[in-house]
């Protein structure tokens, strides 16, 4: 048996498309934007654009809903070639950061106003509506106006408008940053949702590192016009391919280390690990994520790479802590631990000597500047 909203979705189900961008270079003067953006989305896939501001994810999101025409190089939509191609010929649904809600119409003629443009008839046009609210759980809403709707509602709408007409591409600019954090978080879950259900080729812009991780097949993180990394969520934060993506990823401690050809020692102690150095040139540094350390004792020793230090602070987060240690080389790192999981008469004080560990399959080498 399928739900009244799995039903509903698939009344105004879309096929996919596979999204091809080769080469796409965009410049205003000397200021290159883009540089040479390379990169494949599967048809179905929901892919994320994450990067600092600056970094171009917006310009190449724009530029494959054709508001922004580049340089040079190739956007394929399936086969199609479509960098010469008009906006509003490309069939893509887009949904901006400010939602771009018509205030004087009414939900429903808001819905509708894609339908209309694109020459539907009445009865088309009340029927996709009918289904479209329904499939984003605001049926019996469509005499409201705009003014009359919360914020997680006005993003529904606009949502609904984005999909009434069956694209084949969704794109999505910030959506979600006009919320609060706890209805963010819950519209993450109900976007991710939706687009499982409706299957359709899904394009997001964000800077939000955990949004990012929420929703995503895979994300492509972008730094000064390039793509830094593309992968899956998982393997972007436990196997990232540089300095730059572990820090912009989540919490992070540095440690520089020496590089030997595919040994690796950190003040002449050598550290089991699987990375290995991909530059014999470049900086090498120790990806110490705070989760990832554990407080082990002399016995348990041989079985981690460790590190001696002493406890600077204790910090309090509601289920976890964070403890602050000083490592006796003089480096500053991060523990974190599950208030939940650990026996709180065992975690250190201020001022307590420790001995961290570290997993070799958690030990992850990375590249620097």
């Amino acid at each position: 048996m399928h739900t009244k909203q799995e039903q509903d979705a698939h009344n105004i189900q879309p096929s996919s498309l596979p999204i091809s961008i080769a080469g796409v270079t965009k410049s205003y003067g000397p200021l290159k934007v883009l540089s040479e953006i390379n990169l494949h989305i599967r048809s179905g896939e929901f892919m994320t654009l994450l990067g600092p501001s600056g970094s171009g994810k917006t310009t190449l999101l724009m530029t494959i809903a054709g508001f922004i025409r580049p340089d040079s190089g190739s956007l394929k939509f399936g086969d199609e070639e479509m960098i010469l191609r008009a906006p509003h010929l490309r069939g893509v649904g887009m949904m901006f950061q400010n939602y771009a809600l018509f205030p004087h119409m009414s939900v429903q003629a808001n819905i509708a106003y894609p339908l209309k443009i694109r020459g539907e008839d009445r009865e088309t046009i009340k029927a996709r509506v009918r289904d479209v609210l329904e499939t984003v759980q605001l049926g019996g809403y469509g005499s409201r106006r705009i003014s009359e709707l919360s914020g997680g509602q006005r993003q529904r709408i606009a949502l609904a408008r984005a999909i009434v007409f069956k694209p084949k591409i969704l794109l999505m600019d910030e959506p979600l940053s006009a919320l609060d954090k706890n209805l963010r978080e819950l519209m993450q879950l109900e976007l991710r949702t939706m687009h499982e259900q409706l299957g359709m080729t899904t394009v997001l812009v964000t800077h939000d590192q955990r949004e990012a991780l929420t929703m995503s097949d895979r994300i492509a993180v972008l730094r000064s016009g390039k793509i830094a990394q593309v992968d899956t969520s998982e393997k972007l934060y436990s196997e990232p391919n540089s300095e730059f993506v572990a820090a912009f990823m989540g919490e992070s401690s540095f440690l520089a280390v020496d590089a030997d050809g595919a040994l690796f020692g950190f003040h002449g102690r050598k550290l089991a690990t699987e990375s290995v150095a991909a530059d014999a040139t470049a900086r090498h540094f120790l990806v110490l994520r705070p989760e990832k350390l554990e407080f082990i004792t002399e016995e348990e020793r041989p079985s981690y790479n460790s590190f001696e230090g002493t406890v600077e602070k204790f910090l309090f987060q509601g289920e976890s802590c964070l403890v602050h240690v000083r490592l006796t080389t003089g480096e500053l790192v991060q523990v974190r631990r599950n208030l939940r999981e650990s026996n709180k008469s065992v975690l250190p004080k201020v001022a307590d000597q420790v001995l961290l560990g570290l997993h070799p399959n958690e030990t992850r080498i990375v590249t620097g500047e």
